[in-house]
């Protein structure tokens, strides 16, 4: 019986720390923005490996891993 002496003071400082934290979240603006990471991962930003015709050979995984295509 005499631990709820402590467990009860305990949970409610948590209780406290929890609330304190959760209204520094809030006001900071962590939680302003939930979708857009979400469809920022869909994006693609990355510019496609576009060949320059400058007669450098084009990297293996440019032309289909670096299998040659057969001619017919």
């Amino acid at each position: 019986m005499s631990i709820l002496y402590l467990l009860i003071p305990l949970a409610m400082l948590f209780a406290l720390v929890v609330g304190v934290v959760l209204f520094w979240a809030i006001r900071s603006g962590q939680y302003d923005d939930l979708q857009g990471p979400a469809h920022r991962i869909l994006m693609d930003d990355d510019d496609p490996r576009i060949p320059t015709g400058s007669g450098e050979e084009a990297p293996p995984d440019a032309t289909g891993g670096g299998r040659k295509k057969s001619q017919r």
